[in-house]
């Protein structure tokens, strides 16, 4: 993390990852379920739904999506999060290539 001093207080200017900054394990996995979790936030409101309708729609027993739109989505997998953007009528695309990284990365990109 990059350090500057403004106005005589300390600023450090973070990554891309909040979750990274904080140090955080899975912090990867953590930044992209959080933006599927935002997601599926968006589109029950675009689709109107309450969390009754939008849990019959994705699948889950509400108590789950109540949790999700509170931001606790721990016990639902990355896996679990794209079906459910996918039963509220969202595509996913998952796109592979190579990287000149020794490791690559997990990237979600929204539209």
């Amino acid at each position: 993390m990059q350090k500057r001093i403004i106005e005589g207080v300390e600023v450090y200017r973070g990554s891309d990852n909040v979750f990274a900054d904080l140090g955080l394990p899975g912090a990867g996995k953590l930044k992209i379920k959080t933006g599927l979790a935002i997601e599926i936030r968006k589109a029950t409101r675009a689709l109107g739904l309450t969390q009754q309708a939008a849990a019959k729609r994705m699948g889950i027993p509400q108590p789950k999506v109540s949790g999700m739109m509170r931001g606790d989505f721990t016990n639902l997998s990355e896996r679990k999060l794209m079906d459910c953007l996918n039963r509220l009528g969202y595509d996913i695309e998952i796109k592979v290539r190579p990287t000149t990284e020794p490791v690559g990365r997990l990237t979600l990109a929204t539209a």
